[in-house]
């Protein structure tokens, strides 16, 4: 196995620092340190037994490569509860049990995620295995524009996994997934801060929602940080101390974070950049704006505070 990257050596801080609620997986889950790995670290681990997820959703849904091997964790499909009016809502415990088990995952297994665009949504489904009570698992820095900048290797993508199934069973962990009222609670929370994973421009309004029959604003109360801002131009994550910085900037010293976006999929983002810069207290808002943004009593605000700058930081609907 190769030597740690300074990359790596970021994600192990982060990890013997604290991510998350609930906690995180082994150091050692076959040298995947932390909930971040880079491209050259999981090449390095082929042949180890790791399982790898394609989170990709939308227009990169179903891309033309994937990683060898890599099975479609399909945040467009199975792996959200289509029974909700709102997108990309997470399934139910028996639910997500057997999609998992469709997937051919078990209790034992390490995942690396990823997606087609970078670290777009591949965020989405690591947080969701977490909530799930599955913490041996990892986002790939950069996603498959990293894994092929590498050089390394892909396959053209199948229809479907058709392996056998997996011994995976959920075990939900409490409060990672956040229901309207509680976002409304932590609004008025002065430890607690709800970030905006959206557009500027999008949360000051002056941007149309991408979803038709959408508000445009943001909560009162609430702080934009744009999911785009947490990465590099190359599409990697910074690292924990820039993106420490970034959310002590937004959030102040509050370490009781709440994230939103349009429906709960970039907001996955911040919770991987809060988690790789040592927060611990956490949770994503499954609804988002999808649900916030809808006609209501809740309230909606336009505008942006004086400070933040005018950074677009991402453009896309979830």
């Amino acid at each position: 196995m190769s030597a740690m990257t300074p990359a790596d050596a970021a994600s192990a801080d982060a990890a013997s620092a604290g991510a998350g609620s609930g906690g995180t997986a082994s150091a050692a889950l076959l040298g995947l340190h932390g909930p971040l790995v880079t491209a050259d670290r999981l090449a390095a681990l082929a042949g180890e037994g790791v399982v790898l997820f394609d989170a990709s959703v939308g227009a990169h849904r179903g891309a033309a490569l994937r990683l060898p091997g890599a099975r479609p964790f399909d945040l467009d499909g199975p792996l959200s509860d289509h029974t909700s009016p709102l997108p990309h809502t997470m399934p139910g415990p028996r639910e997500f049990t057997e999609a998992v088990r469709a997937l051919g995952l078990h209790d034992t297994d390490t995942v690396v995620v990823y997606d087609a665009q970078g670290i777009y949504s591949s965020a989405r489904a690591w947080w969701m295995l977490r909530a799930m009570g599955f913490d041996r698992a990892a986002v790939l820095d950069g996603g498959l524009p990293a894994w092929i900048a590498a050089g390394h290797p892909v396959e053209p993508v199948p229809a479907a996994y058709d392996g056998p199934p997996g011994t995976f069973t959920a075990r939900p962990r409490p409060g990672l997934i956040a229901d309207s009222g509680t976002v409304a609670a932590a609004l008025s929370d002065p430890a607690a801060a709800v970030l905006d994973a959206r557009t500027r421009q999008r949360y000051a309004g002056t941007a149309p929602e991408p979803r038709p029959g959408l508000r445009g604003g943001h909560m009162p109360g609430s702080v934009s940080l744009p999911f785009g801002e947490l990465q590099r131009d190359d599409g990697l994550m910074r690292p924990p101390n820039e993106l420490r910085t970034a959310f002590e900037t937004a959030a102040g010293d509050r370490e009781q974070l709440y994230f939103s976006c349009g429906s709960g999929v970039t907001a996955c983002v911040l919770a991987l950049g809060a988690t790789l810069a040592g927060y611990r207290d956490l949770a994503v808002y499954d609804g988002s704006w999808s649900e916030w943004g809808l006609p209501s009593d809740r309230p909606v605000a336009t505008g942006l505070p004086s400070g933040p700058s005018a950074a677009t930081g991402g453009s896309s609907a979830p």
